[in-house]
């Protein structure tokens, strides 16, 4: 693995690359209030045959803070500076959440740059609240607002963080480190423990995609968008955003794992369904 920083319009993005040069490029974009480390499991899967780049958005991980501005469209030229940077043509993105959101935006905006796309729950409602009908995630972004300023200054470790976060709530039920992966639980404290917190204040205001993708209009890359369970109290990309995004031209085949919550690639029970989502995707 190798780290590198690219920087542009005064801000510098932390990305960490792996695979060989020239192999067909994939770019990995996390969810708010993570970072790279939750996809690190996708480097053994991929990095023998594809040039893998993972970005911190603006404001996490090792990437500059920009008070101020954390929206979408600060985070999607986050992506097309990494991908101008990095590649000699398009990509296929990966993202969660925020980053899929980001992937979508980024394919309607700069279509040259995106070849394809697998997309994980991401709030695809673009006229109301976009985590209504996700209380439960609502409820844990609010708790990281006020906790993660005070857990930076304690001087709290990632390892033992880690153990804290392991004892949580799930947003979709049940104790984190019951039903996600150790690797998921220590990413998030990691995480976590670099954050800009303020990057939340654009969700609760409703503010944080506006403009960016725009639901009513058809984007033409091929790929699978894999949503959460509606039953899951933390589902965010909602079964009447996909059929409105369908009618309007969305090509992506719809997975819908039995059960999935919003971390579906953290989650011991459909880690799998994503990880076949990306070999299905890029053909390994």
């Amino acid at each position: 693995m190798s780290a590198l920083d690219i920087e542009r319009d005064g801000v510098r993005r932390h990305v960490e690359l792996d695979g060989p040069e020239g192999a067909p490029p994939v770019l990995g974009l996390h969810g708010i209030t993570s970072c790279t480390a939750p996809w690190d499991w996708l480097v053994p899967l991929l990095s023998s045959t594809h040039r893998v780049a993972r970005l911190d958005f603006r404001g996490h991980g090792g990437s500059d803070r920009t008070p101020g501005e954390y929206h979408s469209a600060g985070y999607v030229s986050d992506a097309v500076a990494v991908c101008e940077a990095l590649f000699d043509g398009p990509c296929t993105v990966i993202g969660h959440s925020l980053g899929g959101i980001t992937a979508l935006g980024l394919a309607q905006s700069r279509p040259d740059l995106v070849a394809a796309l697998v997309l994980e729950d991401p709030p695809m409602g673009a006229t109301r609240d976009p985590l209504q009908g996700g209380k439960s995630l609502l409820d844990a972004f609010r708790m990281m607002r006020e906790t993660v300023p005070q857990l930076q200054a304690s001087g709290i470790d990632a390892a033992t963080l880690a153990g804290v976060l392991a004892q949580a709530p799930s947003p979709s039920g049940g104790a984190m480190g019951e039903v996600l992966h150790a690797d998921a639980v220590q990413a998030m404290a990691v995480a976590l423990l670099q954050l800009d917190a303020t990057v939340l204040d654009p969700l609760f205001s409703g503010v944080l995609g506006t403009g960016v993708y725009d639901v009513d209009r058809p984007i033409t890359q091929r790929g699978v968008l894999v949503a959460a369970d509606p039953s899951s109290p933390d589902c965010v990309c909602r079964p009447d955003d996909i059929a409105r995004a369908q009618a309007a031209g969305l090509p992506l085949e719809v997975r819908v794992p039995t059960g999935a919550g919003h971390l579906v690639h953290d989650s011991l029970a459909h880690r799998d369904a994503m990880a076949q989502a990306v070999r299905d995707v890029l053909g390994v």
